[in-house]
C-alpha cells in the first residue's frame, strides 16, 4: 500500500480522496512561534480551484482551508497542524463510467502497476 506520510524532520500526512467528502493533512514537526498566514495559504489554494477555465473541472468548489489545530492567533503552537478542505460538490457517481479507464493526469496507471 502506498504511504501518505512524507518527510523526516517536518512530516506531512495526507488523507482523503478527490471525490470524497474532504481532503486534509497533519503537519508535524512545525516549530512554535512561526507566523502562519492563512490568507496567503487560501490565496494559493484559490489559484488551483476548479471551474476557472475550460481546461479544468467544471465543479464549483470553494476549496476553503480549515485549520483544526496547531495554530493560535496566527502563530504555530508547536503541536501538529491539522487542516481540512471540504469537498462541497463531490459526486462520486458521476465517475462510475471511468472506473475501468486510466485517466490523464491521474495516478491510476502508476498505482495499478505498482500495487495491482
Amino acid at each position: 500500500m502506498a504511504g501518505n506520510t512524507f518527510g523526516k524532520i517536518l512530516q506531512l500526512t495526507s488523507f482523503g480522496e478527490s471525490h470524497g467528502k474532504a481532503i486534509g493533512g497533519v503537519l508535524d514537526g512545525f516549530p512554535a512561534g512561526i507566523p502562519v498566514d492563512l490568507a496567503f495559504i487560501q490565496h494559493e489554494l484559490d489559484r488551483r480551484r476548479p471551474g476557472q477555465s475550460k481546461l479544468v473541472s467544471a465543479r464549483k468548489e470553494p476549496d476553503k482551508v480549515e485549520l483544526l489545530s496547531g495554530v493560535y492567533e496566527g502563530y504555530s503552537t508547536g503541536s501538529p497542524i491539522a487542516f481540512l478542505v471540504w469537498n462541497k460538490d463531490h459526486k462520486p457517481g458521476d465517475y462510475d463510467h471511468l472506473k475501468e479507464n486510466f485517466r490523464p493526469s491521474h495516478a491510476d496507471y502508476v498505482y495499478h502497476e505498482k500495487y495491482g
